[in-house]
């Protein structure tokens, strides 16, 4: 029988080897929490509509690689230019550019409401950019081979940028108030836009619109990759739309001189005298890597790391701030685990103004600089215009693409580098 002495040691050694395996544990989750918050985001399916008939991803790489520029004189269909055109930018409510970057009108017109269960009347008073978005969603669960009834109840989110609500204000302007009804409430407000969609599916994640003008849908796809990697998702659509229904955004942007007079985004050009309205929507099916890799889905592409932050105080309300654009990318990298070397091209925002490339160049020469090979850079905006809330999610689209077809195509109306 062994003494009383023994047992105190006997018992603080098991005490010991307890301990250390509840360390060991502990040290598993706390591995496990840091893999999830940097796990890598797979794009696992996309799907678009872009100006120049852009209505399909084979359709887009065509435009793209042939270098086509879709920016044309805005059609009747849309506003009567003859009215709202004067080439004096100080003329009130007048444009002085007569071209933007549009969709067909067949796209922003036809819908079949019946295919998603929507009434006939409920579908005439909808914003076209709820009907579009509902077809590209639809479209991206298509493409990823995700059948549309299967995510309903699921940990399935929507994260989707808009900032614009032309149709809101055409609905304003020419309703007889006696025809305002619920569905004109609802088909005109921008958080149904997004809603809509999460209603048709039934899905039970994260439904979030955002409003952060450009940036809209790039933000919507950072916080996307958040809510896969904190758990709150499994899977995401997320991406934005965009449309110009109605002058009114166009005659603000001519007063405060930021449309281009001739119609052309000559991005990091010295011609550069402003950018070019576009429009359209897109939209990429997110999951977490390990998933996607469970699942055998066909990965399109890595996000590694996201940043997002604002240019606070700058020079002017609408004037970027150099330092903040070279802080937000240093974090991008480190969120990604990569250093400048490791970047072969970047897809810039590149809008097209004298003001604001030089400052975009600036940041990304500061971080990327000095190195001893090219850092090639392209701006899709030079194809088909600003999207505005759509921009982001456009220019990563077509990075996707030439990450598939292993070529980039070309970045057009640049001759010589702006002097700035």
């Amino acid at each position: 029988m062994a003494s009383t002495e023994d047992r105190p040691a006997r018992d603080y050694g098991t005490l010991m080897k307890q301990a250390l395996i509840e360390l060991d544990a502990l040290q598993r989750q706390l591995d496990e929490l840091r893999r999830a918050r940097t796990e890598p985001i797979a794009v696992v399916a996309m799907a678009c509509r872009f100006p120049g008939g852009a209505h399909d991803l084979d359709s887009f790489w065509a435009l793209l690689r042939e270098g086509v520029n879709t920016v044309a004189e805005v059609p009747r269909g849309r506003w009567d230019l003859e009215t709202y055109y004067d080439p004096d930018p100080d003329v009130p409510g007048k444009v002085y550019c007569r071209r933007a970057a549009l969709l067909d009108q067949s796209v922003v017109e036809q819908f079949d409401p019946a295919f998603f269960g929507i009434a006939p009347r409920e579908a005439e008073r909808m914003d076209p950019q709820q009907r579009i978005l509902l077809e590209v969603c639809w479209e991206a669960l298509e493409n990823a081979g995700v059948p549309a009834d299967s995510v309903t109840g699921s940990r399935t989110g929507l994260f989707v940028g808009s900032c614009t609500d032309d149709y809101l204000q055409l609905f304003n302007n020419v309703a007889d108030p006696e025809r305002i009804d619920g569905y004109s409430s609802l088909g005109t407000a921008r958080c149904i836009t997004v809603g809509r969609v999460a209603y048709l599916l039934g899905v039970a994640g994260p439904v979030v619109q955002l409003d952060t003008a450009c940036s809209s849908s790039l933000v919507a796809v950072h916080q996307a990759c958040q809510s896969l990697r904190s758990g709150d998702s499994d899977m995401i659509l997320a991406g934005g739309v965009n449309l110009q229904l109605s002058p009114a955004w166009s005659i603000g942007l001519c007063k405060l001189k930021a449309l281009s007079p001739d119609g052309c985004c000559r991005a990091f050009d010295a011609g550069a005298n402003g950018f070019v309205r576009g429009e359209g929507c897109g939209m990429i099916v997110l999951k977490r890597l390990s998933d996607a890799l469970e699942h055998g889905d066909r990965v399109l592409a890595v996000i590694r790391g996201t940043a997002v932050n604002h240019d606070g105080r700058s020079s002017g309300l609408t004037v970027p701030n150099p330092a903040a654009q070279e802080q937000l990318l240093r974090r991008a990298l480190d969120a990604a685990g990569l250093q400048p070397d490791d970047v072969d091209y970047i897809e810039a925002h590149g809008t097209g103004t004298a003001l604001g490339d030089p400052i975009e160049m600036a940041a990304l020469g500061a971080v990327f600089g000095g190195r001893d090979r090219p850092l090639w850079v392209g701006s899709l905006k030079t194809n088909i215009g600003h999207l505005e809330g759509a921009a982001g999610i456009a220019g990563l689209i077509k990075t996707v693409l030439a990450l598939q077809h292993r070529e980039l195509p070309p970045h057009l109306h640049f001759r010589e580098p702006n002097p700035h």
